[in-house]
């Protein structure tokens, strides 16, 4: 059976899975839409937190960018990683006995103030939006190549089926979704990984193979360094990247993390705060799993890819190549027509364009797995994608009709009404989403990058300083949040849109890169914020009095406080 027959074998099956489930766990009430009732256990959530965390861009784009930048790629590994345990360690508990569910909501209360919560409902909106961009440009590529379709339809199928069972079960129906689609995507990296695991050292477990010997006695990494080299590259395992982008990268992909809206809601789902606890070890996991698998395979992914096409002839290139070619994510210019590709570090030298996301889609076919494997990949990818992106859109719709309505411009909306406002606003996001997956402003793991960049540097000091400082007044989360996010955006927009031309290490400030920028924004929000909270009133004494309960590491009772 060929491998689109296959695609609609197995990503149809996985899609009525889906949508099963979220016509069984339809969402009745608004406390069902925002946190699953607060009924979920630990276990379930811990799987439907790994799949809310680990997106298209861990699933499709991280192992591809360690494929082509080697140690360099290693900063996405760390960051997420790191973020995690920071996230799940030292803020989730708090805020999860605070009680209140949204970051939007934590703001307005623990800084008693209708303009702070309105500031973070706007950075809420903000992150979100560029992170989802970029899960749809996840589900465009997986589509566009498996299904044969272009990229532009591929997002707008994907826009349909998250569309549907977002909006219709809510974060209960997400959960129990987000449950299978975390097996499916592990399922779906892992096999892969251990078919070519295998191939090249002989060993079936991808970590400890990528330190192994190939067939021929030379370690792995070795063999990549050398060949690298030979093609004018930098060693797979030296990096180019100076240590202080590599510091704020990796840093800003760590407190960005914390403070990513769609995670933290799922620490609401559960009954206690010990059951928080609990599901955060169990997705940490669930999650390294995957993560100590990506170098693995992005090693394996670009050892493969030279073998198979470099100095290939032209007229007998891999049937991988050519499937790839169609999409536009991949394609080869005979500059010097002798009939060779050549693949270079050099410009000038260079006849072979490949996109940083399809290496490990492209994985199973550029080693020649069975069309089964190839469209178990499929499925895992638009798994990793949709389950993000779920989680992403019931962040903005609940920041709109909660945070936005319920709590400000419409308090006396009924719940029935705000469960509406709820899936219209899901609806509107969706197409907004949408756009930005067929226009996206970068790779996946490179929007996605943004999109922490930006949490770090508006959520991350506002909500340590709530949970740990009883003197962080309103005025200070403010001015904070808005001058945090404001310097980062301007950076990102100006680097990526304005003067893409200029986006080089020698102009960057202090050499920090668009997606390490976030890291002095937020070193920007933590300075104003605190000057600006020592030169103006304290907080009320029940506010402070609130914060000191906060620490009190005693469990709570119902989950979240939605009204």
């Amino acid at each position: 059976m060929d491998i689109l027959h296959w695609t609609y074998i197995i990503v149809g099956s996985t899609f009525a899975i889906y949508i099963v489930i979220a016509i069984i766990t339809r969402a009745d009430t608004t406390k069902d839409f925002y946190v699953a009732g607060g009924g979920v256990s630990p276990l379930a959530n811990g799987m439907a937190t790994a799949a809310d965390w680990m997106s298209a861009a861990s699933f499709i784009s991280m192992a591809g960018l360690i494929s082509f930048m080697g140690y360099d790629g290693s900063v996405y590994l760390m960051g997420w990683t790191g973020g995690y345990v920071l996230l799940a360690l030292l803020l989730a508990p708090y805020l999860r006995k605070f009680g209140k569910f949204t970051v939007p909501d934590f703001v307005g209360d623990r800084y008693y103030s209708q303009t702070a919560r309105m500031v973070a409902v706007v950075a809420a909106l903000f992150v979100s939006f560029t992170y989802v961009a970029g899960q749809m440009r996840g589900v465009g590529i997986v589509f566009s190549r498996f299904l044969e379709v272009d990229i532009n339809t591929g997002v707008i199928i994907g826009m349909v089926i998250v569309l549907f069972y977002a909006v219709l079960g809510g974060m209960k129906g997400i959960t129990y979704t987000q449950v299978a689609q975390y097996c499916v995507l592990i399922f779906a990296y892992m096999v892969p990984a251990i078919f070519i695991s295998l191939q090249i050292t002989g060993n079936p477990i991808p970590q400890l193979g990528f330190g192994a010997q190939t067939s021929d006695g030379v370690y792995l990494l070795d063999k990549l360094d050398g060949l690298l080299l030979e093609l004018g590259f930098t060693a797979y395992t030296a990096g180019s990247k100076s240590t202080i982008d590599i510091f704020f990268i990796t840093a800003a992909l760590m407190v960005g993390t914390a403070g990513l809206p769609h995670v933290i809601v799922r620490f609401f789902t559960v009954p206690k705060v010990r059951d928080a606890r609990k599901s955060a070890g169990y997705a940490l996991i669930f999650i390294a799993i995957l993560y100590t698998t990506a170098p693995a395979l992005g090693a394996f992914g670009i050892y493969n890819m030279i073998q198979t096409v470099n100095k290939a002839s032209t007229n007998e290139l891999p049937v991988w190549v050519d499937n790839w070619s169609k999409t536009g994510l991949i394609s080869i210019d005979d500059r010097n027509r002798d009939g060779v590709v050549q693949y270079h570090s050099s410009a000038e030298i260079n006849e072979l364009k490949i996109d940083k996301d399809i290496m490990v889609l492209a994985n199973p076919e550029i080693a020649q797995l069975p069309n089964w494997v190839i469209a178990l990949v499929a499925a895992g990818g638009l798994a990793a994608a949709l389950s993000t992106a779920a989680g992403l859109l019931l962040v903005i719709s609940s920041a709109i009709s909660h945070d936005l309505l319920k709590k400000g411009i419409a308090r006396n909306i009924t719940e029935k009404n705000e469960l509406i406002a709820a899936r219209l606003a899901a609806v509107a996001a969706v197409v907004v989403a949408g756009y930005f997956g067929i226009n996206p402003p970068g790779f996946v793991a490179e929007v996605v990058a943004f999109a922490f960049g930006l949490a770090a540097s508006s959520f991350f000091p506002i909500i340590i300083m709530g949970i740990f400082s009883k003197r962080m007044n309103k005025e200070g989360a403010v001015a904070g949040m808005i001058a945090g996010l404001a310097f980062t955006l301007t950076y990102i927009i100006y680097f990526k849109f304005i003067s893409p031309e200029l986006n080089t290490p020698e102009n960057w400030w202090f050499g920090i890169s668009p997606e390490g920028i976030g890291t002095l924004g937020m070193l920007i929000n933590f300075i104003i914020s605190i000057l600006i909270s020592r030169f103006t009133p304290a907080p009320p004494a029940d506010v402070q009095e609130l914060v000191e309960n906060i620490r009190i590491p005693k469990g709570a009772g119902e989950a979240g406080n939605l009204h």
